[in-house]
């Protein structure tokens, strides 16, 4: 088991000219047929109620959280590290910070799926609180069951 390491991170929006590193960067993160194309992600970058938050060390994409807000629910498409970063915080902090973003738009419910052979990724989503409330059949690759996993945050509404 790896130890934990923390590293100095800098949080900020999305911008047009990540989509490549974003791409690039989900595709190292997941194999094919789960990695999502460049269209998909694209649609996803453009949700109405979307949002996109970017982890860099020392000036470097090394992770991103996808999101999209529907209030009172918002979901978690996607939580993406570099492989060498894992375990850093950067997960940590970008999952905070798109929770805080997602109460801030009158989110009060978030939800996510996550693989079920996926041990690594249950117990971090665990660690953070969120809580198994089911199972989705053939959910990845038509063959892999995920856990719908839910969390209840304190909405605020932006000011």
């Amino acid at each position: 088991m790896r130890s934990f390491k923390a590293v100095s991170t800098s949080l900020r929006p999305f911008a047009d000219s990540d989509f490549e590193k974003l791409h690039s960067l989900d595709r190292a993160c997941y194999r094919p047929g789960i990695a999502y194309s460049k269209s998909m992600l694209r649609w996803y970058l453009r949700l109405r109620g979307g949002l996109c938050i970017i982890a860099e060390v020392e000036g470097q994409i090394q992770g991103f959280i996808l999101a999209e807000t529907e209030p009172p629910e918002g979901h978690i498409i996607t939580l993406d590290v570099a492989e060498p970063f894992r375990r850093t915080g950067i997960g940590t902090a970008l999952t905070e910070a798109a929770e805080k973003m997602m109460a801030g738009r009158g989110v009060s419910l978030v939800g996510l799926e996550t693989a079920t052979d996926n041990e690594a990724g249950v117990a971090f989503w665990k660690m953070r609180g969120y809580r198994t409330v089911g199972v989705i059949p053939r959910y990845y690759l038509d063959r892999v069951d995920a856990w719908f996993m839910r969390k209840v945050i304190a909405a605020t509404k932006e000011t």
